[in-house]
């Protein structure tokens, strides 16, 4: 079928912004819904699976290695394609909305990589959605120089990091843009825009369109992306296997299916990442019901405890063991005026990269310019001159389910100032996340969607199990409502605050507040703006 024949109509309900319409084209618009409607029914499947397994989960059921796919884990011939232009070194990745003075400072760090993220780091709302994407369009384009009000300007130099994109996941949707009537699914709107307009202008500049995938949860969800991939290439003239993957291991039940995930994507993948703070949260919302995984403060609950180290080392040894790329976890750490303060967070950074690097992992992630310098040298020293370590295949790795599972051995009670941290950083978030910023830097970290669902899940976990009574918690969040409210003026504190209610104090505990709170905040429907007729 032509690209311009659609099979179903696909309406942009979302308010016009400043050059919306160089990315809002119909032939744009026509490639988008053409993905929506192949895939989007085989996407509700996937969703409606996994809140059964989670409901399983939840009831006590056992996780383990899939008994059906031992067949794809124990074949020792095949390999994921070899690294993509411009994906061979990957030492030092830098990741960040994808905001203009963001983009300019991400591509001239000096990392070798920059993760332009429409989903943890990025506030949804419409502008923001395709700002982002004009932004990348921009960058790809050179023309994204431009000097601030204050006279400060910003200019792209002439070594760039390699542009790789993370759209939202499976489990969002995009309100302000319709399919057959219906919301289209916020990952393929994400995707088939950057694609559209990205995908040609990458590949003849020697890169590729390439991609970060966060939060699946299975080989299925994996298997859907990868036919995602296929059709694009198809639709838009671009060889079969141009595209790259970069899967982030961020949910318990993926790091079951390493392996598979990576098998599933093989001709399109560009390995797996250790996404720290997202499998946190994935680890204790899974199992939020169960007094044997109660986790203490999040600042205890670091990449040394026991069945984080089974996670990772599992993921270098998958990785290499296939040829892929193994990709480390964030330094969050925003470097602030107090020397004493720097100087002893970076010596944390320090140490977090070199054990990375000498677990075996080809590079890793960063939050801010400044811990580049840390990241690189950290795994300069092991590399010694080579790009990666994927002949590094650490055989002696051997990890049980039981060892990704033994949270038992740091769980402990929480502490009242960790309560309280919980609540000030979800409620801090929360508010910054509806006036429009997704990444947040609160005390001394950038903190993202991932880290305010650790904050919030936790709070309903310690409340579940006793930890901490539900009276305290009112108390603290009183008391931070009122803090917040002082601080900043402009803050939509009793918003903020609904949000916390709903998602930590329900009875049951939502997957996700990003849902809820986008459906509730962040649609905006003042009039049909455009409409393409199939």
């Amino acid at each position: 079928m032509p690209i311009n024949q659609l099979t179903a109509r696909v309406e942009v309900l979302g308010p016009p912004g400043h050059r919306h319409d160089e990315i809002l084209t119909p032939e744009a618009l026509d490639f988008t819904g053409r993905l929506v409607t192949a895939f989007a029914e085989r996407r509700t499947e996937l969703l409606r699976e996994r809140r059964r397994r989670a409901l399983l989960l939840a009831s006590g059921a056992a996780l383990d290695f899939p008994l059906v796919t031992s067949a794809v884990r124990t074949d020792p011939v095949w390999r994921v394609a070899p690294p993509a232009p411009g994906l061979t070194d990957r030492r030092v990745e830098i990741t960040g909305p994808p905001e203009r003075r963001m983009t300019v400072n991400a591509l001239n760090s000096g990392a070798q990589v920059w993760m332009a993220d429409f989903e943890d780091a990025t506030s949804p709302t419409w502008d923001n959605v395709i700002t982002g994407q004009l932004n990348l369009l921009d960058a790809v384009e050179r023309r994204i120089d431009f000097t601030t009000p204050g006279g400060k300007r910003y200019a792209l130099g002439d070594r760039l990091a390699t542009i790789m994109v993370r759209p939202r996941g499976w489990h969002l949707t995009e309100e302000h843009l319709t399919v057959g009537g219906r919301p289209a699914p916020a990952a393929l709107v994400d995707f088939g825009l950057y694609f559209f307009h990205c995908a040609q202008r990458q590949t003849d500049a020697g890169h590729g369109p390439y991609f970060y995938l966060p939060k699946l949860e299975n080989r299925y969800e994996a298997r859907l992306w990868n036919d995602v991939f296929v059709l694009a290439q198809e639709l838009l003239g671009i060889p079969r296997g141009t595209v790259r993957a970069t899967v982030l291991i961020e949910t318990i039940t993926a790091a079951f299916e390493m392996e598979e995930i990576l098998h599933e994507l093989r001709e399109h993948s560009a390995g797996l990442n250790a996404g720290r703070w997202d499998y946190l949260f994935s680890v204790i919302k899974n199992f939020a019901h169960r007094p044997d995984f109660v986790l203490p403060d999040r600042a205890q609950v670091t990449m040394t405890a026991p069945f984080l180290r089974a996670y990772t080392e599992l993921l270098v040894r998958t990785c290499h063991r296939r040829g892929a790329h193994a990709i480390g976890g964030m330094a969050a750490h925003v470097p602030g005026r107090d020397e004493e303060a720097n100087a002893a967070a970076l010596a944390k950074v320090r140490l977090d990269k070199e054990r990375e690097a000498e677990d075996g992992f080809d590079g890793s992630w960063v939050a801010h310019p400044g811990l580049v310098p840390v990241c690189r040298d950290a795994f300069g020293a092991v590399l010694d001159g080579r790009p990666h370590q994927i002949d590094r295949t650490r055989d002696d790795v051997d990890v049980s389910a039981a060892d990704l599972l033994a949270v038992r051995r740091i769980s402990g009670p929480p502490t009242d100032d960790g309560v309280r941290t919980n609540i000030a950083v979800a409620l801090r978030y929360f508010d910054a996340w509806l006036r429009g910023s997704g990444a947040v830097a609160l005390h001394g970290l950038m903190e993202d969607a991932a880290t305010a669902e650790i904050a919030r899940c936790q709070i309903w976990q310690w409340m579940r199990h006793g930890a901490v009574d539900r009276a305290t918690v009112l108390a603290h969040l009183d008391a931070e409502t009122a803090a917040l409210a002082a601080e900043l003026p402009h803050a939509r504190a009793a918003q903020a605050r609904e949000i916390f209610e709903r998602t930590a104090l329900a009875k049951e505990l939502p997957a996700f507040f990003t849902a809820d709170a986008y459906a509730r905040h962040l649609v905006r429907h003042p009039a049909r703006q455009r409409e393409v007729q199939p």
